[in-house]
């Protein structure tokens, strides 16, 4: 694998995770991964432990700045032990669904021990049917959705024959500490260094979206958004689970299959997105009205990441991305009138560039000095009243064939997205071998019912795979997981 590129200190974008982030809203990414069988743990961990060097960002700690007038710098972990980061947990078997659930929201509760690299790995034991989890944290200082499933390369394999586990490397020397004097003035290089990026980031975008400008198409489009963005700018009205949280995690999750996923937007035309925002919004709205809250003239806003990464960043570490906000109406009732709106506003809003506006705010945001930006996070409130968006929905492509570690198949991978900020529910989606793998991050205070938006997300999906006169596909795979009857019968239930 190529080795990443990494940059010594945080950038604005990266360093607002670790400023914004409070035990109400702990700034972590990560996932819950089902494995065939019994995973080796002494020989997993072996394994990790020869391959860290290719990841050095997994072996350096946030180290604050010592003038504190740049944002912190990365800096290799003098005492680095890959005991601390890798652990086993054996549950009283057999372990079930219910049982993964409910420890899987014990670990993504705490904020993770910034004295350490920022990422760990729990594997859990005596589930039914023989088989093993594994459960990844990963904080989003380091990466975003798209790097990090760079980073499932050193874990995993496409053959199901493990490759040997390679020599560990002889142990990387220390760098010398600089001295105050030096180290006072790279602060200050580090932070006008900082500035000049994201104003030369500024720059670019501008002239990007004024060379836009030039094109027919894309002169209408902004026209068309200009008008949106005073009241995307403005607080969005709050849905049941917009309250205050409290820090308690829970991840609940659904599966479907990704032919039906594609067979839908080839019916309809538009995107995969447009299948996942369609399903997602009608699912919202059903526990919208669940909870009596009228939806007559109410929107939910999503806000979407939208990766801003080229080609020559693909092995970049550290967050490269925009968000999109997309407005839907709650009061779609016919599945395929909801499909034709995401996908007229997902275009619109593209054209539009909006993403690379609002990335162009964010850029100005990051000129700010490193004190000002932290001093806003420290002082920014975790109980929002109103907050800006209703829920995030990020949806990251993977690999459409089997992966293995230590010859065992991933035969599920469940994402997780934090959420807080009066912000009770996020939703992230992993496409991998042939299935989508829905992850429902709820903060228990904020939405103590997240399975109940489960529940509708199966209906809503189905109800508009039905619509669009798409039969039932079942995934191409070799072997089903356990869990597969349970859900196709649930799939027979709601044609």
């Amino acid at each position: 694998m190529s080795t990443p590129n990494l940059n010594h200190r945080l950038s604005s974008v990266d360093s607002t995770f670790l400023y914004f982030e409070k035990k109400e809203a702990p700034m972590h990414i990560g996932s819950v991964s089902i494995f065939d069988g019994e995973m080796p743990f002494d020989d997993f961990v072996a394994m990790v432990d020869a391959k860290i060097h290719l990841l050095p960002r997994y072996q350096q700690i946030v180290t604050p700045d010592p003038f504190n007038l740049g944002h912190p710098t990365w800096e290799f972990d003098p005492n680095f032990d890959i005991h601390k980061h890798i652990f086993k947990i054996q549950v009283e078997g057999p372990g079930t669904e219910a049982q993964l659930i409910e420890l899987a929201g014990r670990i993504f509760t705490p904020m993770m021990d910034r004295s350490k690299p920022l990422w760990d790995i729990y594997w859990v034991y005596g589930l039914e049917g023989g088989h093993t989890a594994m459960i990844a944290r990963v904080h989003h200082a380091m990466v975003d959705g798209m790097s990090g499933v760079e980073l499932l390369k050193i874990i995993l394999d496409i053959s199901p024959t493990p490759s040997p586990i390679p020599p560990k490397p002889a142990p990387r020397p220390r760098t010398p500490q600089l001295d105050p004097t030096r180290r006072f003035f790279d602060s200050i290089l580090g932070g006008l260094t900082e500035g000049m990026n994201r104003w030369m980031e500024f720059q670019n975008g501008l002239l990007n979206l004024t060379q836009a400008l030039t094109n027919e198409a894309s002169r209408t489009a902004m026209q068309n958004i200009s008008s949106e963005i005073p009241r995307l700018s403005s607080p969005a009205n709050p849905l049941p689970f917009n309250r205050a949280c409290s820090g308690e995690r829970r991840l609940v999750w659904n599966t479907f299959s990704f032919a039906e996923a594609r067979a839908i937007r080839g019916a309809l035309g538009g995107t995969v997105n447009d299948v996942v925002l369609t399903a997602l919004s009608g699912a919202v709205s059903r526990y919208a009205e669940h909870h009596q809250l009228p939806i007559s003239g109410r929107h939910l806003r999503v806000m979407v990441p939208v990766s801003m990464r080229q080609d020559d960043q693909r092995t970049a570490l550290g967050n490269v991305v925009s968000m999109l906000p997309v407005e839907i109406p709650l009061d779609l009732k016919h599945p395929l009138e909801r499909f034709r709106y995401v996908n007229q506003k997902t275009v619109s809003m593209k054209g539009g560039r909006l993403a690379e506006g609002l990335n162009l705010g964010a850029a100005l945001m990051g000129i700010l000095p490193a004190p000002v930006q932290a001093l806003v996070g420290a002082l920014a409130p975790s109980n929002l009243p109103l907050p800006v968006y209703n829920i995030v929905s990020t949806n990251v492509p993977g690999p459409q064939v089997p992966l293995y570690a230590m010859g065992h198949r991933m035969t599920a991978y469940y994402p997780y997205v934090p959420v807080g900020y009066a912000v009770g529910c996020g939703c992230a989606i992993m496409s991998y071998d042939q299935h989508l793998y829905f992850g429902l991050t709820a903060d228990l205070q904020a939405m103590p019912d997240v399975e109940t938006l489960r529940e509708y997300l199966y209906e809503s999906f189905y109800e508009l795979r039905s619509a669009a006169g798409v039969e039932e596909i079942k995934p191409h795979v070799v072997k089903a997981k356990a869990a597969t009857a349970s859900r196709s019968g649930r799939s027979k239930k709601t044609k």
